[in-house]
């Protein structure tokens, strides 16, 4: 894999019914990083999709009077019209229904079982249907699961089985060597103490029902969920199918996953990995949860919001923009209309759409809406190095928090220029400027300044809200799709043209009033 080719995982998403919030609080974040690697000039391959076998999707299909094809297949387009509403760029999206999934899952375990890493036995235990995962009595608050509040089922069944105990010692090296494998460092503390008291063997097939991709050896026998769903992340990119295309985008530079789901994909999926000298994804980055009134979002609790809720009122742009900002991502967070209200208002309308609207009225005003030539260094004061240097302070730690995967940082970093641009306003009051005939080029080179700022903001905040960025590229006079131009190409200052055109136009963000 190229150090300029950028792969990013979502979790595939499970189709026992529509999406809610905390689903797209991962995708967006996810859309948001890989944007964000385009404009640094980077080749994406972003990748979601949907987890559409195992017993929770059979028993909601019989519930409904569907097989679970076709309830799988009137329930994907209701996931895929979500994230084109919210403009999330991924460049594929993975069904594990699709033979490119399930040929190459049976072929990996086909691999696993010839090289001795699986066998036949027996499991008895506890297993929670909600989150197709056996548990043991500790995992347990007063008999129920803590993440469904049911009591897991009893299952006795011949079932086949993973060698996971061999790699215990492995993966305790892996976690202790390398910090970035697991992020944040809570969550890889959380897994190595865990890890360090020992693995048993997983049981990988289940014979008590039938929706679910067949072991190649013993048909009676289906994969377990989540074995077949952990390798989307491979078959999507070629895995036994096009070994070119595989090793040009594996290994993977983020899983993006919620907490709930982290041993899967950071004990799990590396040891199955390991077992078939495959290279290991280079970071599983588990967030917390999105929560409302304090409690995580869960469709069997009825406590999923749908994103089509706030969209809406907010706007795609406005609905990115929140969950980007407003969660400390890793952490847990939780969700209210008022802190969205506010953040809306405060952020967007005031401080970014203001900005636009003001500057571009003051050019509009003052120089006829056509930009004056562009300064040289010698006209540059005080007030115009340190605008420069915000930019680049800006920029610099949106690329550090990129790389540490805090989303809401490298919002918050964006928003440094925003409110340096503002203060700027303020500092060289072009009203003033304009009514004195001597502050003429004085006046220029404010408005050019401004000008500037606002196109290197369109950059800057394109991957986080996409269609306003556009939309001021388009009143700057500037051709084509910001989302298509890189930091490198067009980060610099000077790149609008003397005589170029400006538009006003209707607020980028109306604010929102509290009673509507």
């Amino acid at each position: 894999m190229s150090d300029d080719t950028f792969y990013l995982t979502t979790p595939i998403y499970y189709v026992n019914d529509v999406p809610h919030l905390g689903h797209a609080y991962t995708t967006v974040a996810a859309d948001f990083i890989c944007r964000f690697r385009r404009m640094q000039g980077r080749k994406v391959h972003f990748l979601t999709g949907t987890d559409e076998h195992g017993q929770k999707v059979l028993r909601t299909a019989e519930a409904k009077g569907m097989s679970p094809r076709q309830w799988t297949d009137q329930i994907v387009p209701r996931w895929t019209e979500v994230w084109k509403a919210l403009d999330i760029s991924n460049d594929d999206f993975i069904r594990t229904t699709e033979q490119r999934h399930e040929g190459p899952v049976q072929e990996f375990v086909q691999t696993l079982y010839d090289r001795g890493e699986i066998y036949a036995g027996v499991y008895k235990g506890l297993y929670c249907v909600g989150c197709e995962a056996f548990k043991v009595e500790d995992e347990l608050v007063d008999g129920k699961c803590p993440l469904h509040g049911t009591e897991p089922e009893i299952v006795e069944e011949e079932n086949y089985f993973f060698r996971l105990s061999n790699y215990a010692d492995r993966l305790v090296d892996l976690y202790e060597s390398d910090e970035r494998f697991v992020m944040p460092e809570s969550r890889r503390n959380e897994v190595l103490g865990k890890v360090r008291q020992g693995l048993d063997d997983l049981s990988i097939s289940r014979v008590s029902f039938d929706w679910g991709i067949p072991l190649p050896w013993d048909e009676k026998h289906v994969i377990y969920v989540w074995i077949d769903a952990l390798q989307n992340y491979i078959t999507a990119i070629g895995y036994a199918t096009d070994p070119e295309r595989f090793d040009e985008l594996w290994p993977a530079d983020i899983h993006l996953v919620g907490k709930d789901i982290l041993w899967f994909h950071s004990v799990i999926w590396p040891a199955m990995l390991m077992a078939l000298d495959l290279p290991l994804p280079k970071t599983v980055f588990a967030h917390g949860y999105l929560q409302v009134g304090g409690e995580k979002m869960s469709k069997s609790k009825l406590t999923g919001i749908s994103p089509h809720d706030l969209i809406g009122t907010f706007g795609s742009d406005g609905y990115r923009y929140y969950f980007i900002r407003e969660v400390s991502f890793g952490q847990d967070g939780n969700f209210s209309w008022e802190s969205m209200l506010d953040r809306y208002n405060a952020d967007l309308a005031n401080d970014f759409g203001n900005l636009a609207s003001r500057v571009l009225s003051m050019i509009n005003r003052y120089l006829e809406g056509r930009l004056p030539a562009p300064p040289q260094e010698a006209e540059l004061t005080q007030a115009e190095r340190d605008l420069i240097d915000a930019h680049a302070k800006s920029l610099s730690h949106m690329e550090a928090a990129i790389d540490k995967v805090l989303p809401h940082q490298a919002a918050k970093a964006a928003w440094f220029f925003v409110r340096k641009a503002n203060a700027y306003v303020e500092e060289v009051a072009p009203w003033a400027l304009a009514k004195e005939p001597a502050q003429r080029r004085r006046l220029e080179i404010a408005l050019y300044m401004l000008a500037d700022s606002l196109r290197l903001l369109a950059l800057m905040t394109s991957p986080m809200i996409p269609r306003a960025a556009q939309e001021l590229w388009r009143r700057l006079g500037l051709e084509g799709r910001v989302e298509d131009r890189t930091f490198v190409d067009e980060g610099g200052w000077g790149r609008l043209g003397a005589g170029t055109t400006v538009e006003t136009g209707e607020a980028l963000f109306p604010r929102l009033d509290p009673a509507s």
